[in-house]
């Protein structure tokens, strides 16, 4: 995409940061696949930059099985610290733990997908916001799937991270209005 496209003013220079902007986050995704590895990664960004998880994004994809639940629920606590050595990951027992417990949640869920989109009434919600300081860091409905998904068993999931989960799946679009993808997302009127 040219660079004298205007974009969300999180989105810095860097070319991945750049990609994920414009061609992934705040795109609808009804893919369970997709829709679990990218609630692994928000869960991993807590306390961390999301460059700092985008740029690490491929080795977990190597490392964590493609992000298959199944896989990932089988994982053993040797494979675990395994992965504690692995520099190109974030070595953090707590969120490793966790992906392992989030999948095993994830998979008992009837229809993850529907429950995803449900609170969001199975629709994304095009928001407005003229800058990136008015975008919300916690809506309504974040606080809501947070004590929805913590009841089901998973972890590194607050209101915070659901947020920011939202808009990277697209329940929320939240490009700004400056933004150029702001207008072929949310289409006229």
């Amino acid at each position: 995409m040219d660079a004298h496209y205007k974009r969300c003013r999180w989105c810095s220079g860097d070319p991945d940061y750049i990609a994920y902007h414009d061609h992934e986050w705040g795109v609808p995704s009804r893919d369970p696949r997709h829709l679990f590895e990218m609630l692994l990664l928000e869960g991993f960004q807590a306390g961390l930059s999301w460059i700092t998880i985008l740029k690490k994004r491929p080795r977990y994809r190597e490392v964590l099985y493609g992000f298959d639940p199944e896989k990932l629920a089988g994982m053993r606590d040797a494979d675990i610290e395994a992965l504690l050595r692995d520099p190109g990951i974030v070595r953090n027992r707590l969120k490793l733990n966790a992906a392992r417990r989030n999948a095993r949640a994830w998979l008992a869920l009837r229809d993850p997908v529907e429950l995803v989109w449900s609170f969001t009434g199975g629709r994304p919600i095009v928001n407005h916001y003229p800058n990136h300081q008015s975008v919300p860091v916690v809506t309504p409905q974040a606080e809501r799937m947070s004590r929805t998904l913590k009841r089901a068993g998973f972890n590194f999931v607050g209101p915070t991270i659901c947020q920011s989960y939202l808009q990277a799946v697209g329940c929320f679009m939240d490009h700004t209005t400056d933004c150029f993808r702001h207008g072929m997302l949310a289409g006229p009127g």
